[in-house]
């Protein structure tokens, strides 16, 4: 719909099923946008849990907590939509609260990320006010549950980001995580701004989703 033409992840987590045997991959998209292309290719298949972190109402419209899966892989659609303005706080608790207890449960066998860096406070496009040490937290949380869950199999796959310096930093450091050195400085800073309330996001995940009751 615009925003890619070849969806590599999905593409990389058939190939490690149909060629390399695995049983269970996950993928986890931190893109601002809801991963739709994503979430219709496997919305059947349980062999891949598909989770989203993106903002709602928002392009491409897609994306509700209700999206849990078609009738054979019924809770293996995660979707967190959140309102606009969630930052490094509300992406901590996600993670924390949501993610990992989810694949916890899930527990793929590889770990396949689509790193959107649109998310960013100063991205003009993206709604939210990711800083790069926000994005620097995912990485430590995506690498720790590769860690756990799959002897460390992790691939990210770039994806958004429209402000060219956000998205270097963000990108360079979850590199330096993912290499195991300290992400370093934030070039750009934070905002102060206040972030919205979302335990209402996360309370009616934790009562409803198959992967979290």
């Amino acid at each position: 719909m615009g925003f890619c033409l070849i969806n590599h992840v999905a593409v990389a987590a058939r190939y490690a099923i149909e060629q390399l045997h695995l049983e269970r991959v996950a993928i986890v998209d931190f893109d601002v946008h809801h991963g739709n292309g994503t979430q219709d290719i496997f919305y059947d298949d349980a062999s891949v849990c598909f989770c989203s972190i993106h903002a709602a109402p928002f392009y491409p419209g897609t994306g509700t907590i209700g999206e849990i899966g078609g009738p054979s892989a019924s809770g293996t659609t995660l979707n967190v939509p959140l309102p606009f303005g969630v930052g490094d706080r509300g992406y901590r608790r996600i993670f924390s609260e949501i993610i990992t207890p989810a694949l916890r449960r899930y527990k793929p066998q590889l770990l396949i990320a689509s790193a959107g860096y649109d998310a960013h406070w100063a991205d003009p496009l993206g709604p939210m006010v990711l800083s790069v040490a926000g994005f620097a937290q995912i990485a430590h949380a995506l690498r720790d549950l590769a860690a756990e869950l799959c002897d460390g199999r992790l691939v990210l796959s770039l994806e958004g980001g429209y402000n060219l310096e956000a998205l270097g930093a963000g990108v360079v450091a979850t590199l330096r995580v993912l290499s195991g050195n300290d992400s370093g400085p934030d070039p750009i800073g934070s905002i102060r701004a206040g972030e919205p309330d979302i335990d209402g996001v996360l309370h009616i995940l934790k009562r409803s989703h198959p992967l979290l009751i």
